[in-house]
């Protein structure tokens, strides 16, 4: 897994969207980590310090992994930038077919009526 800046992150998760536009998937996962070792983080609890969590944002499209990690003074510009990578490759989804409302409480019903009998 590779720790990436979080600029070239967005570059980079852009390009494993546009890589499986036609097919596959890009699978993100977000996680607040210290990234301190459990022993660094009891020194700092027992001297008062406090703890600086970050975010800690991991991709994948099942061949590649890539990592970076995002302070909360970059946050807000980090989530603005990867919702607008978000909007930009939505258009790959496919719209779910949905039954109408009407033939499905229709159809409920007459099971209703058939198993009262």
């Amino acid at each position: 897994m590779v720790l990436l800046q979080p600029d070239p992150f967005l570059n980079e998760l852009t390009s494993m969207y546009e890589r499986s536009t036609e097919q596959g998937s890009v699978w993100v996962t977000l996680k607040r980590s210290s990234l301190k070792s459990k022993v660094q983080r009891n020194k700092l609890k027992t001297a008062g310090e406090s703890i600086e969590y970050r975010c800690l944002i991991r991709a994948t499209d099942g061949k590649k992994t890539i990592s970076t990690s995002v302070g909360a003074k970059d946050h807000q510009r980090f989530q603005a930038s990867y919702a607008t990578i978000l909007k930009a490759h939505m258009t790959a989804l496919k719209k779910r077919e949905r039954k109408d409302k009407k033939k499905a409480a229709e159809g409920a019903g007459s099971k209703k009526a058939r198993q009262g009998s």
